[in-house]
């Protein structure tokens, strides 16, 4: 998830996995509350550089056909300019207008290369190693400002979490997506502190912990 949920406070978060129609009961949504929301040390609200937090749900969410889990890639594992991804999620399908779908929907955004986007005709400079764009040239698909967070998948994996761009969809100024590889050895670290902590109390336990 991204940082700028920081906004709300853990106890104004629900978390809800499996829901395809906003605004509907359909019966196979799973609910949660937030335990704790753990953001990146290196975030930075003005830059948007390291844009991801993680969140540790009081209850566990189920696995079943409508919850699956999108793997990670391996730390620093790149996509190249002119690869396909796909960005899940309800943000505004109408350019210009933030018409919201309710029901979930997908695009497909070619990479655009960090050269490019950090050309003075675009984002001048403002794109880091933990960044990643994506868009048409023609400006009529992009996740949007409004897509926030939502998720960036490549090859099966989830390669991007949408962070910020402009948001007219102009054709110089795509969309800008946190770069998730470049945070994979943080997340697993983070994720299994707890377990670590553990292993070291309990040293008979049979438990291992294995980073990729």
């Amino acid at each position: 998830m991204r940082c700028r949920c920081l906004a709300l406070r853990v106890d104004q978060m629900m978390i809800v996995a499996g829901d395809n129609f906003l605004g509907k009961y359909e019966g196979m949504e799973q609910y949660s509350k937030p335990h704790s929301v753990t953001p990146h040390p290196l975030y930075n609200k003005s830059t948007n550089n390291a844009d991801i937090m993680l969140i540790k749900l009081r209850a566990p969410i189920k696995l079943n056909r409508y919850v699956s889990l999108t793997p990670l890639p391996k730390q620093n594992t790149g996509v190249l300019p002119g690869q396909l991804c796909q960005v899940y999620g309800w943000g505004p399908t109408s350019q210009g207008r933030g018409v919201n779908p309710l029901t979930l929907h997908s695009v497909t955004l070619p990479i655009i290369s960090t050269a490019k986007c950090n050309s003075s005709r675009s984002f001048n400079g403002s794109i880091t190693s933990n960044m990643i764009c994506a868009g048409y040239s023609t400006g009529s698909k992009d996740a949007c400002k409004w897509d926030s967070g939502e998720l960036f998948v490549c090859d099966g994996r989830l390669y991007g979490l949408a962070s910020w761009g402009n948001i007219r969809r102009d054709t110089e100024f795509p969309g800008v997506y946190t770069a998730v590889a470049r945070f994979r050895r943080w997340i697993d670290r983070t994720i299994y502190r707890s377990f670590t902590r553990c292993k070291k109390v309990q040293k008979s336990t049979d438990l291992k912990i294995h980073f990729e």
